[in-house]
């Protein structure tokens, strides 16, 4: 029995090989950590992988990573406890029970000396993707300078009624959306502005995306955008662990970052604070 997966992967990567939006992506990061990097790798892997993946690969991962040790478990659903440990338990025990060494991850940003822009090329591309930014090395913090950085950044590229979207979409017409982040992990951490821009507009969008960074760094936020930001986060944050899928992320989050059960809680007083 032949399974089609390998060949839906093979078309999926070549396709995003010339979707701008991927390349962008793929581009920056290996910008960010060098180009061999596990750090910099698509998820989508890369062609020589995709194309020479055998059996004996996926067996060999299962061999060398695969193990019940140390595994964490979460479910959320109309269950009750008594019932689902019995078929976990059995699950679990199918596989390996074994210690695994994961390979370390050289997380040292490669900052350059100077400002660059990096051009490349996609042929009858209908808009330019912007990518741009840098790694921080601020790793993911749930109370920390990582979420601190974070509200920060809400009155500049967080929210709709940021700074970049307002002027990039709804003043200038260029884009259908534009957005700043910074996204961090265990390993590491970046910051990165990113948007589609009408391909004729390109110089002109990153002239105004200098601008606005200039002018957030230099004047900062503003008392409106201040309590504006307060209030769309405090709602924000109240909507956030509703569903089974977000419970599920919320205690995720807890188990992998061993974070305290009310960070939640803690999050609000710096909010609020």
């Amino acid at each position: 029995m032949h399974s089609r997966e390998p060949e839906a992967d093979r078309r999926k990567f070549q396709a995003n090989q010339i979707k701008p939006a991927s390349v962008a992506s793929d581009v920056i990061a290996k910008i960010n950590y060098g180009p061999n990097n596990i750090l910099a790798m698509s998820e989508d892997g890369t062609e020589y992988t995709v194309k020479n993946m055998k059996l004996t690969d996926i067996q060999n991962y299962y061999d060398h990573y695969m193990t019940s040790q140390d595994a964490k478990v979460v479910v959320v659903g109309d269950v009750k406890q008594e019932e689902v440990l019995p078929k976990l338990t059995a699950l679990l025990n199918k596989l390996p029970n074994k210690k695994i060494d994961l390979p370390n991850v050289d997380a040292t940003p490669k900052l350059a000396d100077e400002s660059k822009i990096y051009l490349v090329d996609v042929p009858k591309a209908a808009q330019t993707e912007f990518r741009v930014g840098y790694s921080t090395g601020l790793k993911y913090d749930a109370t920390g300078e990582f979420y601190k950085a974070g509200l920060m950044n809400f009155a500049l590229g967080g929210g709709f009624n940021g700074r970049l979207n307002l002027n990039l979409r709804e003043d200038k017409g260029w884009t259908y959306g534009a957005r700043s982040s910074f996204g961090g992990d265990e390993y590491s951490g970046n910051f990165e502005f990113s948007s589609g821009i009408k391909a004729d507009a390109t110089d002109s969008a990153l002239s105004e995306v200098v601008r606005e960074l200039k002018n957030y760094e230099t004047n900062g936020i503003t008392n409106d955008e201040l309590l504006f930001m307060k209030s769309a986060i405090g709602q924000r944050d109240a909507l956030r662990y509703e569903t089974g899928l977000q419970k599920a992320g919320f205690i995720r989050n807890i188990l992998d970052y061993n974070l305290p059960a009310n960070f939640a809680d803690q999050q609000a007083k710096i909010l609020k604070a």
